[in-house]
């Protein structure tokens, strides 16, 4: 018989998910299937639904997708997990901004965020995040982010680079031996103690990019532990053109620019770098050579973004909407 995590034992813990929603598509509904049928039911899940701020021109393909959600929650619904539709306005989005929002309408112990295209791997997701909470120094836990079966070879290297099959503990002490990845925590798939995340006001509310590691820089840097937990594992990978990898690492630079307190301090090129150097010589070990231009021109797209992004400052407005991955935000 399944249990909710407040009847779990000595995983006495209530949680809440969080995912925030816009123009799904068939791995939403994969994701909310398996999320009513966990071994630990989560109380609510909460669906930040991203609509158009003007319903007279809403896309047709923007109304459906609107309908088949509300359908496909109320299909799912039953009393022991409640899903419930919040409406987001597509101007008020924003990365940490509406993840905070979902938080304030938890009243349990953890919340737990996805993204729409996070499929849990198993009936375990829930049960295997909440465990590294039984130490009360743990305030985030993030889960293991597999490559779908179609992914290409350097995206399933760099989810293994990434996400590895051992589990791990980050503290302060980690700083000087792990520099930026002592921050890394993916609200892909994460869970964060309630108390601590309102203690330390949860994410900032105006960001590009980042806000899972802006905040996970505030855990530690407020002296608790952030988990990741190897066998908490979501189905999920992009497989990004050249142009798209630039935007992304653009976005990626112009965070870690607008919040200079954060990341002045640890250096990340370093592990953009020996990612590289590692996956070349994965490529080469499995006699893969066709493969490795592909990754010099994905590499250099990532690290001209990411100058561009540093330097955004200088870029006037109507070319910067054009660089960034996000144009909504600017």
């Amino acid at each position: 018989m399944e249990k909710s995590a407040a009847e779990e034992g000595n995983l006495s813990l209530t949680v809440d998910i969080i995912i925030p929603v816009y123009k799904p598509d068939h791995r939403f509904k994969h994701s909310l299937e398996r999320l009513i049928k966990q071994s630990v039911r989560p109380n609510r899940i909460y669906l930040l639904q991203t609509i158009e701020d003007n319903t007279a021109d809403q896309s047709e393909e923007s109304r459906k997708s609107e309908e088949d959600i509300i359908s496909l929650v109320q299909a799912l619904n039953d009393s022991s997990c409640l899903i419930q539709c919040i409406p987001i306005d597509k101007s008020d989005f924003d990365h940490g901004g509406t993840r905070n929002y979902g938080a304030h309408l938890s009243d349990a112990d953890i919340i737990l965020f996805l993204t729409q295209d996070a499929v849990p791997e198993d009936k375990e997701l829930v049960r295997n995040l909440l465990e590294p909470f039984c130490n009360p120094q743990v305030a985030a836990v993030y889960g293991r982010q597999l490559p779908r079966k179609n992914a290409g070879i350097i995206e399933k290297y760099t989810r293994t680079f990434n996400y590895p099959e051992e589990s791990s503990m980050k503290s302060k002490e980690d700083l000087p031996r792990l520099g930026i990845k002592t921050y890394f925590c993916s609200n892909v798939c994460s869970a964060y103690r309630k108390e601590v995340y309102d203690e330390l006001g949860g994410f900032v509310t105006k960001t590009i990019f980042n806000e899972d590691m802006i905040m996970a820089a505030a855990i530690i840097q407020a002296g608790y532990f952030i988990a990741y937990a190897a066998d908490a594992k979501v189905v999920h990978s992009h497989e990004y053109t050249y142009i798209q990898q630039f935007k992304r690492n653009f976005d990626l630079a112009v965070s870690q620019q607008q919040y200079k307190e954060v990341f002045s301090a640890v250096k990340s090129e370093s592990e953009g770098i020996k990612l590289v150097k590692q996956t070349a010589k994965y490529l080469a070990d499995e006699k893969k050579y066709i493969l490795i231009p592909d990754l010099i021109f994905q590499s250099g797209f990532k690290y001209l973004g990411y100058l561009a992004g540093k330097n955004y400052e200088r870029i006037p407005k109507n070319i910067i909407k054009k660089l960034s991955m996000n144009p909504h935000y600017w």
